[in-house]
């Protein structure tokens, strides 16, 4: 006769596909913290501790450090556009938005440089992953700028984004958040409350 095992020895059921939804969206919010506070060339093991997972776990879902990267860039992306696509959303809001992935995302800043410096030298080598990524920050906040907006020229928008994330310096996320305020104040333009899209 075959004894049933006892309850502390029944396996937990798989969390399956939940639980591994739960785990990249842990790490890339991990990844964006220590990006943040240590640069992009922070050790994978940082962000794996930071989002509590092992490190088999963080391979699982990126298998490099520009998979990681890329990740991070792509979230930042996507809550700019959920931001200006929102009900009700201005381009305040989702300058707002922007303007809080600009002092917790030292990649983020590099990518808005990136495309700005290829565009202006012409190069063949633009890289096409930044460039797209790029594309899609303008045309967000362009589907928010009203017309006679003082960034409504065509290149007034971006060239003042990648201003302000010049000026994103400071060892914390506060002095971080005075300078893109300054920055944004000097250029005459008005932006919205500095945090992360609600959704």
């Amino acid at each position: 006769m075959t004894q049933s095992p006892r309850p502390d020895e029944r396996r937990s059921p798989n969390p399956g596909p939940k639980a591994a939804a739960r785990n990249r969206a842990a790490l890339i919010a991990a990844a964006r913290e220590i990006y943040a506070e240590h640069g992009l060339g922070a050790p994978l093991s940082a962000i794996a501790r930071r989002a509590g997972v092992g490190q088999g776990v963080l391979y699982r879902h990126f298998p490099d450090r520009a998979a990681v990267a890329a990740a991070v860039l792509e979230e930042n992306v996507r809550e700019v556009e959920q931001a200006a696509a929102a009900e009700g959303a201005t381009f305040e809001d989702a300058l707002g938005v922007l303007s809080w992935h600009l002092t917790e995302s030292s990649a983020f800043i590099s990518l808005l440089h990136a495309d700005e410096a290829h565009r202006r030298a012409g190069t063949s080598g633009t890289h096409e992953y930044a460039r797209a990524l790029s594309g899609r920050v303008e045309r967000a906040l362009r589907g928010r700028l009203r017309p006679g907006h003082r960034l409504a020229a065509a290149d007034g928008l971006m060239l003042a984004v990648a201003m302000v994330s010049g000026a994103v310096t400071g060892p914390t996320r506060e002095e971080r958040e005075d300078r893109v305020r300054a920055a944004w104040r000097l250029l005459a333009v008005e932006v919205g409350p500095v945090r992360p899209f609600a959704r």
